[in-house]
């Protein structure tokens, strides 16, 4: 077989989209027109085509499938650019021939010119992105709630917060605020542009339609907003002889503690609706604190996003720090992105904003890892004395000490945001 590796012309992205509802069993809809190729542009893909072959067009036929959305996360308080790879697939016949591997080697190079340092994805299965860097890099919290059970422990909220409800048309730009001030100092979040939001989170099309209609509750003055929650209501989710609605959280953000409560007091404040579902809240979210009876959320914690570090030294200069130290990092085995392989010294100064530098040197290594650990040592998912502890690290008990310090982050790494 002979294969061309390149990106799909405009005409060829209708394949795209076929290939993603059959890889995925029609999760993101199916047809050419579905969303998981919905405002995918040509030139963020990369494809392998067999030139033997067309499909019912008359086009090369496209056997595996790519793309990597130019995305901007936080890392631990500070903005850097992030390949957000999705929409991979390979048609049956054409598994196992190594086309993928490819793929992602090309991806990496591309990435690294252009200033892409992280690569990230939801993996489909872990085995197969593991074997390409990629390692766990956040953690979704679920809840399902009914609203008779959502009594806040201790004192009412110190401040009075008015909740009001909108369309989100309404109130766009008001949310759009707040939620960038809650991820400034956060780590993973993306950075909404409005086709992402309106796209995304505020969508009503598509397979989350059934869901009912999207509402946003604003805590406070619409001027000058302290939270949000975006959500959906519908009835006949709940098997429940009185409270047979649902209410599925898409996204909730809170500037102080108070704001917090008041959007549970007014999801409490629903009568009629057994099931209040949130499925992508983040592993450190304050609600089981704030509960009397936090059994009652049915907390379930599962994986969601994966990260790989595509350019070593970029990424450690990018990333935010909150404490001054000197670390000398050794990384080997990267046959992927042999440009990460090396010695090399990170230097940071103090306070999240400043910036780090990274230079090559001859020293010894304070610690010696891949770079899939570094991946989870980078995003915070992993300190480096867990990793040690499995084996996937090892230094010196000050380099240790030293690495847990400067890849901590002031809060759990996560993303609200499926891509």
């Amino acid at each position: 077989m002979d294969f061309d590796i390149r990106p799909a012309q405009a005409e060829e992205m209708g394949q795209l989209g076929l290939m993603a509802s059959y890889s995925y069993g029609g999760a993101f809809g199916d047809g050419e027109d579905n969303i998981a190729a919905a405002g995918t542009k040509p030139e963020w893909t990369l494809c392998a085509f067999d030139r033997s072959a067309q499909d019912e067009n008359g086009h090369p036929l496209m056997a595996t499938s790519y793309a990597a959305f130019p995305f901007t996360i936080r890392a631990n308080g500070r903005a850097m650019a992030m390949a957000g790879i999705s929409v991979v697939g390979t048609r049956p016949e054409y598994r196992r021939l190594g086309l993928l591997r490819q793929i992602m080697t090309r991806a990496f190079a591309q990435q690294r010119e252009r200033g892409q340092s992280v690569a990230g994805l939801w993996a489909s299965q872990a085995a197969i992105y593991q074997r390409y860097g990629f390692a766990p890099s956040g953690m979704n919290r679920q809840y399902a709630i009914d609203t008779a059970d959502i009594a806040l422990m201790g004192e009412p909220p110190a401040k009075t917060y008015t909740v009001s409800r909108h369309r989100p048309a309404a109130v766009l730009d008001a949310i759009r605020e707040v939620y960038k001030t809650f991820i400034a100092k956060r780590t993973g979040y993306l950075h909404r542009g409005k086709s992402l939001w309106l796209n995304s989170v505020l969508a009503e099309e598509g397979s989350s339609a059934a869901d009912g209609p999207v509402y946003v509750a604003m805590v406070g003055p619409t001027e000058a907003p302290r939270g949000y929650a975006v959500y959906t209501l519908r009835a006949g989710q709940v098997q429940h002889a009185s409270r047979p609605q649902e209410i599925k959280i898409r996204d909730l953000v809170w500037l102080d503690m108070d704001a917090c409560k008041s959007l549970w007091q007014f999801f409490a404040k629903h009568d009629l609706v057994g099931r209040v579902s949130w499925a992508n809240a983040p592993l450190d979210d304050p609600a089981p604190s704030l509960m009397a009876e936090p059994r009652m959320l049915h907390t379930k914690d599962t994986e969601a996003t994966w990260w790989r570090i595509v350019d070593a030294v970029a990424a450690l200069a990018q990333r935010g720090y909150g404490h001054q130290e000197r670390l000398v990092l050794g990384i080997a085995g990267d046959d992927l992105a042999p440009w990460n392989n090396g010695t090399w010294c990170l230097e940071t100064t103090s306070g999240l904003a400043n910036d780090a530098q990274v230079n090559a040197v001859s020293d010894a290594p304070d610690v010696e890892l891949s770079v899939r650990a570094l991946a989870g040592l980078y995003s915070g998912m992993y300190s480096a004395r867990t990793l040690a502890n499995w084996g996937q690290l090892s230094g010196s008990e000050q380099g240790i000490a030293i690495a847990d310090r400067l890849f901590s982050t002031t809060f759990a790494p996560h993303c609200a945001d499926h891509y």
